[in-house]
């Protein structure tokens, strides 16, 4: 993965994110074969570094939960929001 903006489907211009399905294509063949726990430690490594450098704004961090959330379960959407308060007060 280059950047966490890969998967907001972000760009320098702040155009339109990437629909669901591509992001979700992207996410796929980015980590085939890996585990959920290895996909979320890298995503999670690469938001983190990538908001500490001031690349990565509040807003696009909520886009990719909004983008997401709706894939996932109830306990996955509790957790990955956790996830989303903590590196917005990175």
């Amino acid at each position: 993965m280059k950047s966490f903006k890969e998967f907001t489907g972000g760009t320098e211009n702040n155009e339109t994110a990437a629909s669901a399905e591509e992001l979700t294509k992207k996410i796929a063949a980015a980590y085939h074969g890996k585990s959920n726990a290895d996909m979320m430690r890298s995503i999670l490594i690469e938001a983190e570094k990538s908001k500490r450098a001031g690349t990565l704004s509040n807003e696009e961090i909520e886009a990719f939960y909004q983008t997401f959330s709706p894939m996932l379960d109830s306990i996955q959407r509790k957790r990955l929001r956790g996830v989303v308060e903590k590196l917005k007060n990175i």
